[in-house]
C-alpha cells in the first residue's frame, strides 16, 4: 500500500505568481473622460466583425470597479498583476495632446494596488491602437513607431515612481498578421506583402524604443522585456532525431521576430524569403531593436507537433478530429507546450530570465450555481501545464515567473463576451464577480508556491 504522502511540486523561492488582463478589454468607459476611440472600438461596430455584435463599451467596468477587483485580488493571495495602459486614454489621437484625466486614472489605479500589496507589470501595447493613427496608415506607417516612441517616453516618465516591471508590446503577430494580413482582428485589412513586412518591422522598431523609454526615464531598478506569442513546435517524441526537428522548426519560425531581435538584423533566409517584399530598414534601426532586455514574457497557449521525416526534412503532424481542445477552436490542449515553448527560447535565444505572461483556456458555458462555478475542466488545464512548467524549471531553464490568463472573464476580442478565459466569472448583466473553482485552486498554488 503507497503511503498517505501529499502530491506537489514545489516552485523555486521568489518564483512569481500572477494574474493578466488587458485594458480593452476590461476597462470599458470607452468615451469616459477624453478618451480616444481605438482600433477596436471601431471595428466593434462593423457587422458582423464581433460576435452577438458585443462592444467594449462597458466590458468589465474595471475602470470604475478597479478598486473591488484589486480586494478580491489580494483575498486569493495574488501579488503580481499584468496589466495594460490604453494608448487612445492617454494620447486620444494617438499623438498630439496628452489627456490628463487618462494620465490621472492610472496614477488612481497604481494607488490602489499598492494599497492592496499588488505589483503592477505594465503592457505599454496590447493591441488597443488609436483609430486616428490608424486613419493614418496604421501599423503600416513609419508614423505610428514616431508616435509610439513619445507615448511610451510619456507614460514611463509619468509612472517611474510606481512601476518598476514594463512590457513592451504583447503578441506582434495577432495586430501585424491576423489584423492586416487575414483580417480577422482590428482594424480588418489585408494589405500587401510588403506592406505586411513594413507592419513586422515597425512593431519590432517600436519594441526598440519602448526598451529606451525604460532605460532613459524608468528610474533605478526598472526592468523591460517583449511579450511574444512564439511559434512553438512539440517533438513527438523525446529522441535526438525529433528534437533537433523541433530546433530547426522553432528556429525558422521565429526568425523574423525574436530571431531579428536577439540577431540585430533580418536573416539572409528571412531576405531571400521575402524577395522584393522585403521590409524597408533605415540606418541606426537595428542598433535600437536589438538593445538588451531584463526579460523575455512569452504566451504560450498551443503547439505544433513535428517529427524528422525523410531526408532531413522537418514534418507536422495534423492533430485527430477528436484531440482536446478548448471552447477556442484553435486553443488544442499541448501542456509540453510549457516545456518546450520555454526551452527552446532559452537554447535558441539565450533568454533568461522568461516569464510566462499569459497561459489560460476559454470556455462558453460556464453557470454560476449556488455561487460556485465548477470549471474542472480549466482547473485541469492548470495543473497539466504547471507540471511541465515545474519540468522546465528542473531542467534547467531560467523560468522566473507565471502569469495565468485572466484574472476574470472579459471581451475576449472577436468572439465577444460568449468565451470565458477567467478564474473570476463576470455576469455583464450585474457586473457580479463569482471566483470560480480554478481561482480557489491558483490560489492554494500561490499560497504553497506548488502544485497541489
Amino acid at each position: 500500500m503507497l503511503p498517505a504522502a501529499p502530491s506537489s511540486s514545489a516552485f523555486p523561492p521568489g518564483f512569481v505568481w500572477g494574474v493578466a488582463t488587458a485594458a480593452p478589454q476590461i476597462e470599458g468607459a470607452a468615451r469616459e473622460d477624453g478618451k480616444g476611440e481605438s482600433v477596436w472600438d471601431r471595428f466593434a461596430r462593423l457587422p458582423g466583425r464581433i460576435h452577438g455584435g458585443d462592444t467594449l463599451d462597458v466590458a468589465c467596468d474595471h475602470y470604475h470597479r478597479f478598486a473591488e477587483d484589486f480586494a478580491l485580488m489580494r483575498s486569493l493571495g495574488i501579488r503580481h498583476y499584468r496589466l495594460s495602459l490604453a494608448w487612445p486614454r492617454i494620447f486620444p489621437q494617438g499623438d498630439g495632446a496628452v489627456n490628463r484625466a487618462g494620465l490621472d486614472f492610472y496614477h488612481r489605479l497604481f494607488a490602489a494596488m499598492k494599497a492592496n500589496g499588488i505589483t503592477p507589470w505594465v503592457t505599454l501595447f496590447h493591441w488597443d491602437l488609436p483609430q486616428a493613427l490608424e486613419d493614418r496608415g496604421g501599423w503600416v506607417s513609419r508614423g505610428t513607431v514616431d508616435a509610439f516612441a513619445r507615448y511610451a517616453d510619456t507614460v514611463v516618465r509619468e509612472f517611474a515612481g510606481e512601476v518598476r516591471h514594463w512590457i513592451t508590446l504583447n503578441e506582434i503577430r495577432c495586430f501585424t498578421t491576423l489584423a492586416y494580413g487575414f483580417g480577422g482582428k482590428a482594424p480588418g485589412r489585408k494589405v500587401t506583402p510588403q506592406e505586411l513586412n513594413q507592419t513586422y518591422h515597425h512593431a519590432i522598431l517600436c519594441h526598440g524604443h519602448g526598451v529606451r523609454a525604460v532605460r532613459q526615464f524608468g528610474g533605478p531598478g526598472a526592468q523591460v522585456g517583449l511579450t511574444d506569442n512564439s511559434d512553438i513546435c512539440m517533438p513527438a517524441t523525446e529522441t535526438a532525431a525529433d528534437i533537433a526537428a523541433a530546433r530547426a522548426w522553432y528556429a525558422r519560425r521565429n526568425d523574423f521576430l525574436l530571431g531579428a531581435i536577439h540577431r540585430g538584423s533580418y536573416s539572409p533566409e528571412y531576405l531571400a524569403r521575402c524577395g522584393a517584399d522585403a521590409p524597408t530598414v533605415r540606418d541606426g534601426d537595428f542598433a535600437l531593436i536589438s538593445a538588451p532586455t531584463d526579460f523575455l514574457g512569452l504566451n504560450l497557449y498551443t503547439g505544433t507537433f513535428v517529427r524528422a521525416g525523410r531526408d532531413g526534412a522537418v514534418e507536422e503532424l495534423p492533430l485527430p478530429a477528436h484531440y482536446p481542445k478548448a471552447d477556442s477552436p484553435w486553443l488544442h490542449w499541448a501542456p509540453q507546450v510549457m516545456y518546450w515553448g520555454t526551452r527552446l527560447a532559452f537554447e535558441t535565444y539565450g533568454a533568461r530570465p522568461i516569464y510566462i505572461t499569459e497561459n489560460g483556456c476559454g470556455y462558453n458555458a460556464e453557470p454560476v450555481v449556488n455561487g460556485e462555478v465548477f470549471d474542472l475542466h480549466r482547473r485541469d488545464f492548470l495543473r497539466a501545464h504547471l507540471r511541465e512548467l515545474e519540468r522546465a524549471v528542473r531542467d534547467g531553464v531560467p523560468v522566473a515567473g507565471y502569469f495565468l490568463w485572466s484574472f476574470m472573464d472579459n471581451f475576449e476580442w472577436e468572439d465577444g463576451y460568449e468565451r470565458r478565459f477567467g478564474i473570476v466569472h463576470v455576469d455583464y448583466a450585474t457586473q457580479r464577480r463569482t471566483p470560480k473553482l480554478s481561482a480557489r485552486y491558483y490560489a492554494e498554488i500561490i499560497a504553497r508556491n506548488a502544485i497541489v
